[in-house]
């Protein structure tokens, strides 16, 4: 199970400091070592790539997504792009839904963002979380999302955290 020894102080460095790279490198270190005792660095492709104001983890190789995280900017009051969303297979089953990395309520679009996430987490314990970027500006948000099997696009879990100013992060895992 992946954890992070030192994200605490990091975290704590980088808010006196007002910036929070070092953070966001040492979580993408600890991502792609995870992922590749998982899958093999042999069998994957991965980028870095950014969109709509949050970056992520993307295996091109596996056609999947590893990490997805930012900075809260508060509320979006966009409206959802409801075709592109119908648009997304729904290819692991009923009990999926077309789950977003970084919700729309906080600003996360489509495409890149999209996982086959279960329905009861993405509406239930998903939300906890996401509710809290949205209310905390300045907030780092984050998923990473584990995957057992090479061949699959769904993922087993996903770890979500928020780092909030002045507080300790908030890590949960969810069975998907």
């Amino acid at each position: 199970m992946l954890n992070y020894p030192e994200l605490n102080l990091r975290w704590k460095k980088a808010t006196s400091q007002g910036d929070i790279q070092g953070v966001v490198e040492y979580l993408i270190s600890k991502w792609l070592d995870d992922y590749y005792e998982l899958v093999g660095e042999a069998h994957t492709q991965v980028v870095e790539t950014s969109n709509t104001g949050f970056s992520y983890l993307f295996d091109i190789g596996q056609e999947r997504l590893i990490a997805a995280w930012g900075i809260s900017k508060g509320k979006n009051n966009k409206l959802r792009d409801k075709s592109r969303m119908r648009g997304y297979p729904l290819s692991a089953g009923k009990k999926y839904h077309r789950g977003h990395a970084i919700p729309h309520s906080l600003g996360g679009g489509t495409d890149i963002n999209i996982v086959p996430q279960r329905g009861s987490v993405n509406i239930g314990s998903f939300r906890v979380l996401e509710n809290r970027a949205v209310n905390t500006p300045g907030a780092l948000y984050f998923t990473y999302w584990e995957y057992q099997e090479l061949s699959t696009q769904t993922p087993t879990r996903v770890q979500q955290g928020i780092l909030c100013p002045g507080k300790m992060a908030d890590i949960r895992w969810h069975k998907n």
